[in-house]
């Protein structure tokens, strides 16, 4: 603990107050996030430590007060006034025109600034500090917001230098930084929560919780863009001079804030202001011309609420209703299925509109988006018009609930959706168009059937223009078909080589292609396995499973329970597997790479090991039952020889086994659904079906890596990190990404990193290239 807390604390504070004026005010930040958490953690401990040095205006107080309930009305000492609006350039030459008019100048000087689209604030400054900030409300009368507007980073509770009158009003503007907004929509979307409709709704409703500490979590900044009342000092005299003071004083003034001249400087200034309107970092939904010299506009006066001084000139609007006529999935390169919704032609945003995105199934939940409904659209720039909300209270009676559809539009394969996961998914990888590209790229990638010198462009034109419907037809490719899809995608493109022009067509990079896709017919099972692009399935978890099962006939046929038999795959995994495999267009593809010469050449009999996990009892709990523990399983696998017999035992006899009664009919209940009822038996069969296929003996001979996880990290010289990995599973090591209290050693070559630090952190073995040589060499 320091020896002169005060002094630290007033260090502390000023370290703080000057980073949040060097990001939010200059846009020049000197310390990492990171930093300013610990300097903010020291100081609330000391603040802790010394309660009676903490200050209202201390940086620790940004983190929300208790709920207060309620908001008290704050009377604006000077009213603020709304703008009228012009919707067009003539309107705008209206404005000036009325201007000049009334002054006689024509060389009439304004201030131009954006238009945000957040909350309107107050802030009241005693003395340089912060005490009290309100809503704009009616404009006479406003709420006390200030706990909240306190947790606001880019609002300083101390004004920076001297200068300043006794009294300052402030007014401006709390936004939600664009990047900031869609960050937080994306978290909220990944943990189930309530998304925000748009940034200017998230900035209003985050300043009206009652909880501060609610507010201090949402992403706001805020801009000043005019003074209200002023006692005890003075202001320069024109707006600009002014905004560039407040500056100076630590508060964020906008950098798209300029002096223009005339109409000509306004119209010009609202143009590159739109035309660069979907690049800034906040939401605008117009801009703002003000009289320029503080003397003019008092000469300028009011009318009603507004004053003849300003005026904003807005943009077309990027929120608009409309009508839901029906409710479709898109099927993604990946197999992600999103819904979008066709709706009734709207202008929005500058265009007309007629489909918007739903984003995923939880959020059509979320909005209670129906056929028929009057929904809000919106449309930022170039952003997809996404639905933000839904009129209830115009749905027409009787409309149902949307859901996703059971199959996949594209290729009738089953949709998918892992168990709290948020996104659906087309489980038809090798046979839906949506997904071709990426299957095939996959396909062909080094790590799986490696075909050399089949990039993206070529499988695109080989997709796009009908050459290929699968991962199969590669192996029906003739030099022939590779010359003319090369011509015509270039013809299609506009790029046909002027030597082809002239008539020296090249066919070399035709010939290797063609050599590199007969040579990858012969491949090892992992390979095969990897290159299906099974959800899930990586290189490991091929090998895996070529290791424990060692046909593709077997492995193609079995129900899905029986892939948990592997060690490292699980429920989410192995119901991968069985999702891809139940669908007959993967299955066909399958036969297609067969008949067309692709061979496995490392098939064997399955591994001896799976034979201690085969019974019942096992089986059973890896079938996900409810209520059925390991205990239940293994009572049922007493009574019960075989899963053909626990299909057809009344329930009686299972409460005879020992099943507590409601376990019983849980059971029963289970069972009775017919596609359970299949997967109980197709489960039975196969195991009887590997029992007949396992080695006689139960004998296995062990590696001398058996059980043990390696890391690799860094450079090694005789072989490739792949080739040493290979080397070390094939003496029955885990090779692993991650260095934990798990892994049993690490080999690190040259130039090893974070993971070797991290071996030696937690005291695993380290390796050197010489030793796993050494031992490599030992166990050929």
């Amino acid at each position: 603990m320091t020896s002169n807390p005060a002094a630290r604390i007033t260090e502390l504070r000023r370290q703080l107050e000057d980073a949040n004026y060097r990001y939010h005010v200059l846009d020049d930040p000197t310390i990492p996030d990171v930093e300013y958490d610990r300097l903010l953690r020291e100081l609330d401990a000391l603040e802790d430590a010394h309660p009676e040095l903490r200050s209202p205006d201390s940086p620790t107080q940004r983190v929300g007060a208790t709920p207060s309930g309620a908001f008290a009305p704050v009377r604006h000492a000077i009213p603020m006034l709304s703008l009228a609006n012009a919707f067009s350039d003539d309107e705008v030459a209206d404005f000036v025109r009325r201007i000049e008019q009334k002054l006689g100048d024509e060389a009439l000087v304004f201030s131009a600034e954006p238009k945000l689209d957040g909350l309107a604030i107050s802030l009241r400054y005693d003395g340089g500090r912060f005490v009290r900030g309100a809503t704009r409300g009616d404009g006479a009368t406003g709420e006390d917001v200030t706990a909240n507007l306190r947790t606001v980073r880019a609002i300083p509770l101390q004004l920076r230098g001297d200068g300043w009158p006794q009294v300052l009003e402030v007014r401006g503007e709390v936004y939600m930084p664009l990047v900031a907004f869609r960050a937080y929509n994306e978290q909220a979307l990944a943990n189930g929560g309530k998304v925000l409709a748009n940034p200017r709704n998230g900035a209003a409703g985050s300043l009206r919780q009652l909880d501060p500490r609610a507010t201090a979590q949402r992403p706001l900044a805020f801009y000043a863009y005019a003074v209200g009342a002023v006692e005890g000092g003075t202001l320069p005299e024109t707006h600009s001079a002014t905004l560039h003071q407040l500056r100076e004083w630590g508060l964020p003034v906008s950098g798209e804030s300029v002096v223009v001249q005339g109409l000509d400087g306004l119209l010009d200034y609202y143009r590159r202001i739109g035309a660069r309107r979907d690049t800034l970092a906040f939401d605008i939904d117009g801009v703002v011309y003000k009289l320029d010299d503080y003397a003019s506009q008092a000469e300028m006066g009011f009318v009603s609420r507004a004053p003849r001084w300003a005026i904003a000139h807005k943009f077309p609007a990027q929120e608009q209703t409309t009508v839901v006529e029906s409710i479709e999935v898109n099927v993604g390169r990946t197999g992600a299925v999103t819904p979008w919704v066709l709706m009734q032609p709207v202008h929005v945003g500058g265009v007309t509109v007629t489909r918007a995105t739903l984003h995923n199934a939880d959020q059509v939940a979320r909005l209670d988006v129906r056929v028929g409904d009057t929904v809000v659209v919106r449309r930022a720039g170039d952003v997809i018009p996404e639905v933000v909300r839904v009129l209830p209270d115009q749905r027409r009676p009787g409309a149902p609930e949307w859901a996703m559809p059971e199959a996949c539009p594209v290729c009738g394969s089953e949709i998918v959706r892992e168990e709290g996961a948020v996104v659906w998914r087309c489980s038809g990888e090798l046979t839906c168009a949506s997904q071709r590209k990426e299957a095939i790229g996959h396909f062909a990638s080094r790590r799986a059937m490696d075909i050399e010198g089949l990039g993206e462009r070529f499988i695109a034109a080989l997709s796009d223009l009908d050459y290929v419907q699968s991962v199969a037809d590669l192996y029906r490719l003739t030099l022939d078909d590779l010359l003319e899809m090369k011509q015509r995608a270039d013809e299609r493109d506009g790029t046909t080589p002027e030597t082809v022009k002239a008539g020296k067509v090249a066919t070399r990079w035709a010939e290797n292609l063609i050599e590199a896709i007969d040579r990858s017919r012969q491949t090892t099972l992992e390979r095969f396995l990897f290159a299906l692009g099974i959800q899930h399935i990586g290189e490991s978890t091929a090998k895996a499973l070529s290791a424990w099962f060692g046909d593709l006939e077997l492995i193609r046929r079995l129900p899905w329970p029986l892939f948990k038999r592997v060690p490292d795959i699980g429920g989410e995994v192995a119901r991968s597997i069985g999702h891809f495999l139940d669908q007959p267009g993967n299955q066909q593809v399958i036969d297609d790479l067969l008949a067309r010469g692709v061979t496995i050449t490392d098939a064997h009999p399955p591994s001896p090991k799976l034979r201690e996990t085969l019974g019942l009892a096992t089986l059973l709990v890896d079938l996900e039952i409810p209520k059925i523990t390991p205990l239940r399983a293994e009572q049922l696998a007493s009574a019960f020889p075989d899963a053909a017999r626990l299909l057809g035992a009344p329930e009686h006899n299972l409460v005879t086994a020992g099943l507590p009664n409601d376990t019983a009919a849980t059971f029963v209940a289970w069972r009775g659904l017919p596609a359970n009822a299949r997967l109980l038996a197709a489960t039975g069969d196969a195991v009887a079906r590997l029992d007949n296929l396992l080695p006689e003996t139960a004998d296995v001979v062990a590696g001398p890596l058996d059980g043990q996880t390696v890391v690799l990290t860094g450079t090694l010289s005789a072989m490739t990190r792949d080739e040493a990995k290979d080397r070390l599973e094939a003496l029955g090591a885990k090779a692993a990404g991650s260095v934990s209290k798990k892994t049993s050693f690490v080999v690190a070559g040259e130039a090893a990193g974070s993971k070797l630090a991290k071996a030696e952190q937690l005291g695993v073995d380290v390796w050197d290239e010489a030793r796993l040589l050494s031992f490599l060499a030992e166990h050929e």
